[in-house]
């Protein structure tokens, strides 16, 4: 990937790796263990973007 990215591409990067993150603790307590997992979990190597 280049090293100098357009304003709008690295935008969505950033929100890639914002969404990439895991529950926070205080998220699993205050639900009760109900919620545990993030569905839009992601790692950068194993499944790649669809970015334009």
């Amino acid at each position: 990937m280049a090293r100098v990215k357009d304003t709008s591409k690295k935008n969505r990067l950033m929100k890639a790796g914002r969404q990439a993150r895991s529950v926070p603790t205080w998220v699993i307590v205050k639900t009760n263990r109900k919620v545990r997992s993030n569905p839009k979990r992601r790692h950068w190597r194993q499944r790649k973007l669809k970015l334009r």
